[in-house]
């Protein structure tokens, strides 16, 4: 089990960093901050990929063409595991080293949306809710945290549909 959940959990791992690097220097710069949510998102679930193709091939080559729905969320939660935390240190690199504007320009951006949005005593509401959360993401801790945590849930749903479509028992044998 162990090489099935190293090998599909560093492809999956190569696949979120290198679509994450092509959507923060390609995507982010070229489109609303809305549709680079999307694109990121998307990321995500493109590279959930892999904890389905684990999970088949354990079926089909490891395990003798059968599994339980146990065995399937327990090799797609290890799977999703790898990636997840390379992704929250990924994103620490970007959010601190690569573009360390980003949260600024992000807050930026927001402010500009409650102001066009709201009256002047929600949208001092929504900043003040703004600032407290800028505090929160700026720390790497929880900003790591964060991130693992939304690939973990994303991969958690991909290892449940995945370990249902593809459990499959033993045929009785007919004596």
């Amino acid at each position: 089990m162990k090489p099935v959940v190293f090998r599909y959990g560093i492809y999956a791992t190569l696949a979120i960093v290198a679509l994450s690097a092509f959507h923060f220097f390609v995507i982010v710069p070229s489109v609303s901050w809305a549709n680079a949510e999307i694109a990121g998102y998307l990321t995500m679930i493109l590279s959930m990929i892999f904890v389905f193709l684990g999970i088949r091939y354990y079926r089909d080559h490891v395990n003798n063409g059968t599994l339980g729905f146990g065995q399937g969320l327990k090799i797609g939660l290890l799977i999703v595991l790898i990636p997840s935390v390379f992704f929250g240190l990924f994103d620490i690199l970007y959010t601190e080293v690569l573009n360390p504007s980003f949260f600024e320009d992000y807050y930026t951006h927001q402010i500009e949306v409650i102001r066009a949005s709201y009256t002047k005593e929600q949208a001092a509401a929504k900043i003040k809710s703004l600032d407290d959360q800028k505090e929160m993401f700026g720390n790497p801790v929880f900003q790591f945290l964060l991130m693992a945590a939304t690939v973990f849930v994303i991969g958690f749903i991909v290892t449940i549909i995945s370990s249902l479509t593809l459990m499959k028992k033993k045929n009785a044998s007919i004596a």
